[in-house]
């Protein structure tokens, strides 16, 4: 088990090809890379990150969900393909930087009548496909707002798609009103990695070590299903002041793992 950070942690404060050199000088050993634009999902972008990412692991890609996920899943023939031109472009990428993993929302629920229709099951294992080709792992995340929101809603997904695995997300888990642990229950030995948080005692989101949750409880429990993969933290840019703080709070998650 590893720690490490998303450059999402750093979105609006360093640019993807300024975060990475950080990790590298503080030794962070993984790291997941937030694609922000289209423009950084091109190859070309890929192989700048790789220059400068030093000797920092790139676990994991994400992208900015809205941008072309949900249009994975159109009817629109000519919408979907345009997605899946994006979602290409991307896995390029995320081969090129050595990433195995795809971190995944899926479709947004923005309507009332979002239903779990098959076709959102059978687009997932097209996706899973597509991603395969590019020896990377789609990984459905837990989210409040998109797909996964609720811990049954893995299994029928992890049925269609033999390759899915799964991404734990500890904010997006408070949200949605269930409890973490029910989220890993569902998620197994698919559990590729986490995206860990923490919350003060007024209940405001704070990088791990400066609030109240119980990380060696979280970290036993992670080894009771098998899992040996990165915990990356990913906080919002306004959950810190100073870029030393997330060195501090990355310093405390590696000693909480080597424990």
């Amino acid at each position: 088990m590893q720690a490490g950070i998303s450059t999402a942690t750093l979105f609006l404060r360093l640019n993807n090809e300024d975060a990475l050199p950080l990790f590298a000088e503080w030794k962070v050993p993984v790291c997941e890379v937030f694609l922000t634009s289209f423009s950084e999902y091109a190859p070309s972008f890929a192989r700048l990150l790789g220059e400068r990412k030093g000797e920092v692991a790139v676990h994991s890609v994400h992208v900015l969900n809205t941008q072309f996920e949900p249009q994975l899943y159109s009817e629109h023939p000519r919408v979907r393909s345009d997605a899946f031109r994006w979602l290409e472009e991307a896995m390029e990428s995320a081969r090129i930087l050595g990433a195995g993993h795809y971190t995944f929302h899926g479709p947004a629920r923005l309507k009332r009548t979002f239903t779990e229709q098959p076709r959102f099951v059978t687009g997932t294992a097209r996706v899973s496909d597509v991603c395969g080709k590019y020896g990377v792992r789609l990984c459905y995340e837990n989210v409040e707002w998109a797909y996964f929101n609720r811990p049954a809603l893995f299994v029928p997904l992890a049925e269609a798609c033999p390759a899915l695995g799964a991404v734990l997300d500890l904010k997006q888990a408070r949200l949605s009103g269930y409890d973490w642990r029910e989220y890993l229950a569902a998620m197994g030995q698919r559990l590729t990695h986490v995206h860990v948080s923490d919350l003060d005692s007024a209940g405001n989101l704070c990088l791990p070590g400066r609030g109240t949750f119980d990380f060696g409880e979280l970290i036993a429990r992670l080894r009771d299903v098998g899992f040996d993969g990165p915990l990356l933290i990913e906080n919002y840019a306004g959950d810190f002041g100073e870029l030393r703080e997330l060195k501090q709070s990355f310093e405390f998650l590696a000693e909480a793992v080597s424990r």
